[in-house]
Order: C-alpha cells, then sequence, then structure tokens
C-alpha cells in the first residue's frame, strides 16, 4: 500500500474541520486513530503526532478564550464615567478603553481629563472629557446634557468619585460633614437620577457600578461621616437594583479598601503623613502581609478589573451585590498576622510583639 503523508490534514485536524481524523500514525498517537483503518505504516511520525497535539491544544484554548470573549464583550458599549482623570477612574478609564467601549467622563481636573481622553482616542474610542464637579448639581446636569447630545444613549454609569480626609468626627464641622455625604452619597443620587432615562433609551437595559468602600462595612474610626455616606450609597444601590431589575439594569458595588493612589495619601494627616514619609516600601510590605489574607493591596487595575467584570454580561445574573476587591481585608475583619507571634492570627499581639512594643 502506498500512502502520501499530507501535513495539512493536521492543521485540518487541529481546527476540528475533520469530525473523524481517518489517519493513523504510531502507537503513541492513538488517541487520534479511526479503529477501522489500519494501514500497515503510520502516516505521521511521532514528531507529527507532537504537532497535531499541540495544535489541537492551542485550539481548545483558543475555543475558550473565545466564551470568554463573546460573554464578557463590551465592544460598542457607551458609559458614563464619573471621575476619570486619575487614580483608580483613569485605570477604569483606560480597561473600558480597551475593552471597545466609547466614554463620557466628568472630573475636576482638567490636566488629567485631557490626559485620560488622549489616550482613549488613541485607542480609536468616542470620548467625551468634561470639566464637571459631580458633587454641584448644576455642573452634574450641564455634564449629562452633553452626554446625552454626545451619545444618544448609554448602557454603563460608573460613579467612582468619593473620599475624605481622616479626623475625628468630633472635629468636623458641619460644612465637612455636609461635604462628606455630598462627596459619598449625595451625588450618586443624583447621577443615577440623570443616567437611568439614557439607560433605557439604549433598549437593553444596562449596567450601574457605584464605588463604595469596606469602611461602609465597619467601625472606622476617623471616617465616621465618610462610612455612614458609603453605607448609605451601599443600601440605595440595593434598594435600587430591586426597583430598576424589571428595566433590565443592574446596580452593584465594588468595596476596595486600601489601594495605592494619591488620593489615599492625601486622606491621611499630619502628623501621620510625615512619619509615613519616613518608612520604607519594605515596612510597608509588611503591614499589608499583617492584615490583607493575599499580603498585597490590589492595583487600581485589580479595580477596573472588577468594574470590566460587573459591566458585562459575564454578570447578567449579578445584581444588588457588593464585591469587595480588597486582598480578602473584608474577610478577615480584625484578624492579624503579628511579625513576632510565630504566625499567631488575632485581633491582639501576643507575646512575642508585645515585647517588641512594650519590652
Amino acid at each position: 500500500m502506498s500512502v502520501t503523508r499530507v501535513p495539512p490534514l493536521i492543521d485540518a485536524v487541529a481546527s476540528e474541520s475533520l469530525s473523524k481524523p481517518a489517519i493513523a500514525c504510531s502507537a503513541d498517537c492513538l488517541d487520534v486513530l479511526d479503529p477501522t483503518i489500519a494501514p500497515p505504516v503510520p502516516l505521521f511520525n511521532t514528531s507529527d503526532c507532537d504537532t497535531l497535539r499541540s495544535r489541537t491544544s492551542l485550539n481548545e484554548r483558543t475555543r475558550r478564550m473565545g466564551i470568554l470573549d463573546r460573554r464578557g464583550a463590551l465592544e460598542g458599549r457607551r458609559a458614563v464615567l464619573i471621575g476619570g482623570a486619575a487614580g483608580i477612574g483613569k485605570a477604569v478609564a483606560l480597561a473600558l478603553g480597551e475593552a471597545g467601549v466609547d466614554i463620557a467622563l466628568c472630573d475636576i481636573d482638567d490636566e488629567g481629563i485631557a490626559d485620560t481622553s488622549a489616550q482613549l482616542r488613541a485607542l480609536g474610542r468616542r470620548v467625551l472629557g468634561m470639566h464637571a464637579d459631580a458633587t454641584q448639581p448644576e455642573q452634574l446636569a450641564q455634564f449629562y446634557d452633553a452626554t446625552a447630545g454626545f451619545f444618544g444613549a448609554i448602557e454603563l454609569l460608573v460613579n467612582v468619585v468619593g473620599g475624605t480626609g481622616m479626623q475625628p468626627f468630633i472635629e468636623r464641622t458641619q460644612r465637612d460633614c455636609a461635604d462628606d455625604i455630598q462627596r459619598n452619597f449625595g451625588y450618586v443620587i443624583e447621577s443615577m437620577r440623570h443616567a437611568v432615562p439614557l439607560l433605557q433609551r439604549g433598549g437593553r437595559g444596562g449596567s450601574i457600578v457605584n464605588f463604595t468602600t469596606i469602611e461602609a462595612h465597619r467601625g472606622a474610626g476617623g471616617f465616621a461621616v465618610y462610612a455612614g455616606a458609603k453605607a448609605a450609597t451601599t443600601h440605595f444601590s440595593k434598594a435600587m437594583a430591586w426597583e430598576l431589575g424589571p428595566l433590565g439594569i443592574r446596580v452593584n458595588l465594588i468595596a476596595p479598601d486600601t489601594t495605592p493612589s494619591a488620593g489615599n495619601a492625601a486622606a491621611i494627616p499630619e502628623p501621620w503623613r510625615s512619619l509615613n514619609a519616613d518608612a520604607p516600601p519594605e515596612w510597608w510590605a509588611k503591614a499589608f502581609e499583617m492584615y490583607i489574607p493575599l499580603q498585597a493591596p490590589p492595583s487600581a487595575d485589580d479595580l477596573a478589573n472588577a468594574v470590566l467584570f460587573l459591566a458585562s454580561d459575564l454578570a447578567k445574573s449579578v445584581t444588588g451585590q457588593v464585591l469587595h476587591v480588597d486582598g480578602g481585608a473584608a474577610a478577615a475583619l480584625g484578624m492579624l498576622r503579628w511579625p513576632y507571634d510565630d504566625g499567631a492570627t488575632l485581633p491582639v499581639p501576643m507575646g512575642g510583639t508585645l515585647r517588641k512594643l512594650f519590652g
């Protein structure tokens, strides 16, 4: 029997264009044999079999990646991003842009708006970048009017703006407290009020992602009003998940803890900021190991990845939920790995650490 080796058959098998390979090869490749065919010599040598396995494996990986691409696809969607000039907001903007989302963003940092917008346009995205203070209702309304004219409709809203300074409640003025409430809860109400009609106009529902904080889930000295405002955002969002569900609009939250950013650094008051300035990076690494189960804080990109998930159809049945992106800190509230106690994990230090601290 004369047999001609045909390398393209390898590609045909790997691409699954043959329903059952009518080929034979050496004994170590019997998984691709048709048992009804028994030619006296192998069609492929061992290296051919290795190639076949490699390409079939690559095809399988490609198929699996295709599932993620299809179910997580955001290409062509339109988003409103409140706070996209720097830090977490900028990371979210760029992640959405890389995923093919067109974006309308506002912030009070003109230079940051210009930089983020330029990077998004370089990705081929349609961008509306506008100076607007989200905590000022008139400016927020003007931004949404501009967005309606620019996009007509949207499929995604991400409210990132927030923050405070660390200070005992008794030292904060009424104005300070009012600002904390507006910056971390009040504007979210107005942003969603403006966004819902635009989400409805798109005709296919959509997703709202609000940023809350771990402080909304624990007693946080020095952040009392901020924590209360974020807790209000959390429960308001859950209520809106119920109200907007029939419209196909999902509402979820992301709760970070410590995320390295200029904003978080600025929240620390003097004299602690001066003390921190002298602490080398390795000390901070050890500090994070003490209280974060994954032993490192999430990056801004990690938070952006969570937005991508909640915005996509991968989360199409997820609404009214808080996604803690914090390295596990919320799961271990109050538990610390004390450095001189042989790995003990407790809310208070044991003898080894106590001797180091007070001995």
